[in-house]
C-alpha cells in the first residue's frame, strides 16, 4: 500500500516560523515534521509515499530526495494551487493503486493506528478522535463501526467524534473527487466526497484514536510535540565534552558540537551539529538546539526550540519559546514565560487574539531577528522575521 501525504500548505497559523519554509519542515526534536510522519507510516509497513507540495516544496524535495535515506521510496506531486484537500488528493490520480492511504504532513499518530486502519474491514475508512469541543470539529455521527454524517461545526454535535484528517480510499474515490461541488470555503473538501458516498450507500468505517496523537495547527504545539519527542531520546555524545561540563539524563550532543566547562544541562536535550555551547550555562529539559547554534556564557535555556544558525549572548534567558534560524540575541536579552496573574497566554495569530491554553510560553520568533542588548520579550509575544530590536525596548 502507498501512502499519499499532504504537503502542499505553507501553515499560516504558525505565525512567522513558516515565512522562509513550510509548516512541515519546522523541527521537532532537531527532525522535520514531515519526517515524524514519514517515519510512524514507515513503521506500521508502508514503504512508498507520494508527497503532494507546494510552497517550500525544493525545501522538501532537497532533504527526503528519493527517501532512500529513511528506508523508504518517495515521489513527489506538485499542487499548483491549494484548492482543499480532495483536490490534494486527487493530484496523486493515477500514482496509486487499488486502496491507499492518506496522511496529513502535520498530524502525527502512532504506528499502531495506521496498522489498525489499514486492516479496518471497510474500503473507505475515516479516523475519528474523542473531543472536548466538537463544535470547532467536523463532527462524526455514526452508527456501530458506521458514519452516517459529516457535520462540519455543529451548533448541537450528535457526538464528540472529530473528524481526525487519516484516511483509507479505494481509487474508485478519484471518480467521486471529480464530481465534488466547491464548499462554503471554496474549497474542494475531502469530507465532502466522504457524505457523497455515504449517500450513495457505500459504507464508509471509523476508527476511533486510541494512542497519543499531535496535530500541530499552532506554533505553541511544536513544544508539545517536542517535548513528546525528546522523552524516548536515546544519550548520544559525538562531540566534545570539556571535563567540568556536566550532563545529565538523556543527551544527544551532534558531531562537531562542544560543551565547554561550567555547562550544566538537564535532558532530554538534543544539540544539533558544530554548536558552541557554554561556558557557564544551564540547558534544562525538553530544549532542542539546531545545527551551528552557539550559546553564551551565563545563559539559561528551558524547554525551547532554537534552530539552525542562531546565537544567543552571554546573560540570557530564554523559556517556552521558538526561536527561528539565524537569529542572534544581544547581551542580557531576556523572554519573559509566565505571566504575573499567572492566567494563561494569549498569542495574536494572523490578527487574531487568540488563547493558548498555556500558562507559560514565551516567544515566537521568526528567522534573521536581532536583539540588543538588555532586550526584553514579553509573554507570547511574536517577532516578525528580520525584526531589529533595540537596545532595553520591550516587546509585547
Amino acid at each position: 500500500m502507498k501512502a499519499i501525504i499532504l504537503a502542499a500548505g505553507q501553515g499560516t497559523r504558525m505565525g512567522p516560523l513558516t515565512r522562509n519554509i513550510p509548516k512541515v519542515m519546522l523541527p521537532i526534536a532537531n527532525k522535520p515534521l514531515l519526517l515524524h510522519v514519514i517515519i510512524s507510516a514507515r513503521d506500521a509497513g508502508i514503504r512508498e509515499f507520494v508527497l503532494v507540495v507546494g510552497y517550500g516544496e525544493k525545501i522538501i524535495k532537497d532533504y527526503f530526495k528519493n527517501g532512500a535515506l529513511f528506508d523508504v521510496s518517495i515521489e513527489y506531486v506538485h499542487q499548483e494551487k491549494q484548492m482543499g484537500t480532495a483536490d490534494a488528493v486527487s493530484s496523486a490520480k493515477g500514482m496509486v493503486g487499488d486502496r491507499f492511504l492518506v496522511l496529513n504532513g502535520d498530524i502525527i499518530v502512532n504506528p499502531a493506528h495506521i496498522k489498525k486502519l489499514i486492516g479496518c474491514g471497510f474500503d473507505v475508512v475515516m479516523t475519528a478522535r474523542h473531543v472536548d469541543n466538537p463544535s470547532d470539529y467536523g463532527v462524526l455521527q455514526v452508527q456501530g463501526k458506521k458514519v452516517l454524517r459529516i457535520i462540519e461545526k455543529p451548533l448541537d454535535p450528535p457526538t464528540n467524534l472529530a473528524n481526525a484528517g487519516i484516511y483509507v480510499f479505494p481509487s474508485s474515490i478519484f471518480d467521486t473527487i471529480g464530481i465534488t461541488p466547491l464548499s462554503i470555503r471554496k474549497e474542494y473538501e475531502i469530507t465532502d466526497s466522504l457524505q457523497m458516498l455515504i449517500d450513495k450507500g457505500i459504507d464508509v468505517g471509523f476508527l476511533t484514536l486510541a494512542d497519543k496523537w499531535m496535530d500541530i495547527g499552532k506554533p505553541w504545539d511544536l513544544l508539545d510535540a517536542n517535548e513528546y519527542f525528546l522523552s524516548g531520546l536515546q544519550p548520544d555524545v559525538s562531540g566534545k565534552i570539556e571535563p567540568f561540563a556536566t550532563l545529565k539524563g538523556s543527551v544527544s550532543v551532534g558531531e562537531g558540537t562542544i560543551i565547554r566547562n561550567g555547562s550544566y544541562i538537564i535532558g532530554p536535550v538534543i544539540f544539533g551539529k558544530n554548536c558552541d555551547i557554554g561556558p557557564n550555562c544551564y540547558i534544562r529539559p525538553g530544549t532542542s538546539i539546531g545545527d551551528n547554534v552557539r550559546i553564551g556564557n551565563a545563559v539559561e535555556i528551558k524547554n525551547s526550540i532554537i534552530m539552525k544558525g542562531t546565537h544567543i549572548g552571554h546573560l540570557s534567558y530564554v523559556g517556552d519559546s521558538i526561536i527561528g534560524e539565524r537569529c542572534n540575541f544581544g547581551a542580557g536579552t531576556k523572554v519573559a514565560n509566565l505571566r504575573h496573574d499567572e492566567r494563561t497566554i494569549r498569542v495574536t495569530l494572523k490578527g487574531k487574539l487568540i488563547d493558548s491554553g498555556r500558562r507559560k510560553l514565551g516567544t515566537i520568533m521568526g528567522d534573521d531577528v536581532h536583539t540588543g542588548i538588555n532586550s526584553m520579550i514579553n509573554v507570547g509575544a511574536v517577532v516578525e522575521s528580520k525584526a531589529m530590536i533595540a537596545p532595553g525596548k520591550l516587546v509585547e
